[in-house]
C-alpha cells in the first residue's frame, strides 16, 4: 500500500490506523542474556528459608506480603519488639521480655556510678578523701591525723601509714557494703603516690583493690598563666 495513502487513512480512522503500524515483537523488548530477576528472587527464597528454619516457622505462616515488609531477623537487628504472632517463637518473645524487665528493674546493674577516692600527693604532705558520686565527701585523711608535723607529714612512711589507715576505717565504718564500684583520682607526684600504691597492692587493699573500675590523674597542668616562684638553690 502506498504510505501517502496510509497516512492520511490513519488520521481519519485513529482506529484501523492503529492495527497498521508496525509494532516491535515482544521477544525484542525484553534483554535477551538478563536473568537478574530470576536470581534475585532464588537468592530471596533461599535467605527466606534459611530464616524460617533458624526460627523454627511453617512456611504458610509467613505473611502474604513478605517481599514489601522487612524480615524477623532484620526486626531483631533494628531493636523492635517481636511478639509470637508474628512468626518468632514463644521462646524468643519470652527471654526478650525478661531481659527488658531486668534493665527497667536495675537500670545500673553493671554500669552504676562509681564513689571516687581523691589521692592528693603534695611534696608537703598526703591527703586521701572519699566522696560519693555526686560529690558528697564521706572520710578525709591527712598525714597530720596521725601524728606526724610539719616535714615528716611529706616522707614515704607517714603517706603508707595513712594509706593503711583509711582502707582500715573503709572497711571499719561499713563503707564496702554501699560502694560497688570505686574510681581512684591521683594528683601530684609526691612520695605518698608510689605508697598509696605500695598500700592498695598489699595485704592491706585486698578488699579494696577489687572494687576499682578506673584509675584517673587529675594533675594540674599550666600552659602559659602567672610566673613560676624562682627555682630554690641549696649552698
Amino acid at each position: 500500500m502506498n504510505s501517502t495513502f496510509v497516512t492520511a487513512l490513519s488520521r481519519a480512522l485513529p482506529t484501523v490506523g492503529r492495527s497498521c503500524q508496525i509494532r516491535a515483537p515482544a521477544f525484542r523488548l525484553t534483554r535477551p542474556f538478563s536473568s537478574t530477576p530470576a536470581i534475585l528472587e532464588n537468592a530471596k527464597e533461599k535467605t527466606r528459608q534459611i530464616e524460617r528454619e533458624i526460627l523454627n516457622t511453617p512456611a504458610e505462616k509467613q505473611p502474604a506480603q513478605e517481599n514489601a515488609s522487612f524480615s524477623a531477623i532484620t526486626k531483631m537487628m533494628q531493636g523492635e519488639k517481636v511478639r509470637p504472632n508474628q512468626g518468632v517463637s514463644r521462646d524468643y518473645s519470652r527471654m526478650a521480655e525478661s531481659l527488658e524487665a531486668e534493665l527497667i528493674n536495675q537500670p545500673y546493674a553493671d554500669r552504676s556510678p562509681p564513689y571516687h577516692l581523691h589521692v592528693y600527693c603534695h611534696k608537703h604532705n598526703t591527703i586521701l578523701t572519699l566522696t560519693r558520686p555526686n560529690g558528697d565527701p564521706m572520710l578525709a585523711k591527712s598525714c597530720g591525723h596521725l601524728g606526724f608535723r610539719k616535714s615528716k607529714r611529706s616522707g614515704y612512711e607517714a603517706a603508707h601509714q595513712l594509706a593503711s589507715h583509711v582502707f582500715g576505717q573503709i572497711q571499719e565504718r561499713g563503707f564496702l557494703l554501699e560502694i560497688k564500684r570505686l574510681e581512684i583520682i591521683f594528683r601530684d607526684f609526691g612520695q605518698g603516690r608510689e605508697a598509696f600504691t605500695k598500700v592498695l597492692l598489699g595485704n592491706e587493699g585486698k578488699n579494696i583493690r577489687g572494687l576499682v573500675c578506673r584509675v584517673t590523674d587529675s594533675t594540674r597542668l599550666k600552659f602559659g598563666g602567672s610566673r613560676s616562684p624562682r627555682v630554690r638553690r641549696l649552698g
